[in-house]
């Protein structure tokens, strides 16, 4: 009986050194060391915008109304710049003989009371209307950013006395008041034209750039906490090289989706100053006195042409605007996205 027990023994020791020497096939290899460096992001991580301005252009791309908006603006800008290039009519050459000839192969938006091209003033009616959104605009928001700037930067009683006098200039309707001044220095027709589109940038500028200047005021009074702003500040920068190397930067983003806007906007209110006869003066061209002479008694139902091609045109690039700025300020400010 040992001996039996014994043989058993010494079989079982036999089977377990030989499990110890068969090779483990279970076990898998290891995998191999991933090309990537210690710290180092994926590809597509590495490709994600991390600025606000590139993140704001990456999500202003994937709109549609941007690319129409955009498109938009293009074709009017050339128009305004380069009307030689959408017509070769003379829009001062008039034939009273073709007057309120509706639209045709000879004249495709007719013509007006005078016998006057509609489409070639059309076409040039673009350059005095953009101009004085363009140039109003830059000069509102320049005032208005400098104002706001300096207001919330600095503070105590230069914030409130710059505050104080926003106030009163933004009281006064932006409308209203430009019939005010246009009608106390009036254009005659002998007044050069750079002079006429002067009066009306310098009234909307005048009246408008408390709107800008509060914004970028609140805007100034967020950034200013950051720690970069109080780190630069306690390392001894000037104040102009905080301002203009850290403050301006991040607080210009709203500004300029305002802004973009605001030129849709200054448009439309140039048209209507024409419109009421004391905004742009005849030999000026632009859409406000192609719109107000086709808005005379009678010329409505007789000519609706000279009245629906200057409102269409109108139309389009005051809503080109609005909706660049609107995609622009959904893209700038995170809140919005």
């Amino acid at each position: 009986m040992i001996d039996r027990r014994d043989h058993k023994d010494r079989g079982r020791r036999e089977q377990f050194l030989a499990g110890l020497a068969e090779p483990d096939l279970a076990v898998e290899p290891p995998e191999p060391a991933s090309d990537l460096l210690v710290g180092e992001e994926p590809t597509g991580a590495a490709d994600k915008p991390h600025s606000l301005w590139t993140d704001a252009w990456w999500q202003m791309r994937r709109r549609p109304m941007f690319w129409i908006s955009t498109a938009l603006i293009i074709i009017f800008a050339v128009m305004a710049v380069w009307p030689s290039l959408f017509t070769s009519l003379d829009p001062r050459y008039c034939l009273l003989a073709e007057s309120r000839q509706p639209p045709g192969r000879q004249h495709w938006f007719g013509t007006d009371i005078q016998g006057c091209d509609v489409y070639a003033r059309t076409v040039y009616g673009a350059r005095s209307s953009i101009l004085v959104g363009v140039f109003a605009t830059l000069g509102v928001t320049v005032i208005g950013s400098f104002v706001g700037l300096v207001s919330g930067y600095f503070g105590h009683w230069l914030d409130v006395l710059l505050s104080r006098l926003g106030e009163i200039f933004f009281a006064i309707p932006t409308l209203l008041g430009g019939i005010v001044i246009l009608y106390s220095f009036p254009s005659k027709p002998d007044t050069p034209y750079f002079v006429v589109v002067g009066k009306v940038v310098l009234a909307i500028t005048l009246l408008a750039w408390p709107s800008i200047a509060r914004l970028m005021r609140g805007s100034v009074l967020q950034v200013m906490p950051n720690e970069y702003v109080v780190a630069a500040q306690g390392l001894g920068a000037s104040s102009a090289r905080v301002i203009v190397s850290h403050v301006l930067p991040n607080a210009m983003a709203g500004v300029i989706a305002v802004a973009t806007i605001n030129l849709g906007v200054y448009i439309a209110l140039e048209a209507t100053l024409s419109f009421l006869g004391i905004g742009l003066q005849e030999p000026a061209i632009s859409w406000g006195i192609a719109i107000s002479a086709a808005s005379k008694m009678g010329y409505i139902t007789s000519a609706p042409h000279m009245l629906l091609f200057p409102s269409l045109f109108l139309s389009l690039t005051v809503l080109a605007f609005i909706m660049l700025g609107e995609v622009a300020r959904d893209a700038l400010d995170p809140k919005l996205r």
